[in-house]
């Protein structure tokens, strides 16, 4: 926990992908999770409670605050009209190797394309995993690193979710129906 605590607003926007959760600090968007539904929502809240030391605030509708531009930006993304995030980020949820390899993956890997999990790591310069520890995916766009031999490899929103963003990007084929 924190020694400090931190103002924390959240919100839940609707997405092709299902209901995302969002939360920002005064620092930037530090959380975003998927299939945010009311239990998933809840858990979110009391981790980033517990992780901050402080009650997350919702946000309040009209009323502008640290989520107001993270909302326009994911709204646009999904619409096809943002191909790259150019928010500020909090990584206080992340750290070391994982914080590395994912600034690398925000900087690095564009709309519309792939890596591997391997490549990206060689980048930063040493092996290991950090994928699954993303705080902020769709934003830090792990949906594309994939397996080196062409499979999809996991992911935390579930394969389907993966599928459907490479396809809104137009990596895959949209689905017929």
């Amino acid at each position: 926990m924190s020694s400090t605590a931190q103002f924390v607003e959240w919100t839940v926007v609707g997405s092709d992908i299902g209901p995302l959760f969002l939360a920002a600090t005064g620092q930037g968007l530090v959380n975003v999770v998927f299939h945010a539904d009311e239990p998933v929502r809840d858990r979110a809240v009391r981790a980033l409670a517990t992780r901050f030391g402080t009650e997350p605030a919702p946000a309040a509708p009209g009323r502008p605050g640290p989520l107001e531009e993270p909302i326009r930006q994911v709204e646009a993304y999904f619409d096809g009209t943002l191909r790259a995030f150019a928010l500020p980020l909090d990584w206080s949820l992340s750290s070391g190797f994982n914080r590395q390899v994912l600034r690398e993956l925000a900087a690095g890997v564009p709309y519309g394309t792939v890596v591997g999990y391997g490549d990206l790591a060689h980048r930063v310069g040493q092996p290991g995993a950090a994928m699954g520890s993303n705080p902020l995916p769709v934003v830090v766009p792990c949906h594309r690193v994939v397996e080196s031999h062409g499979g999809l490899g996991g992911f935390g929103g579930g394969l389907e979710t993966k599928r459907q963003l490479l396809a809104l990007e137009g990596v895959l084929p949209q689905p017929l129906f």
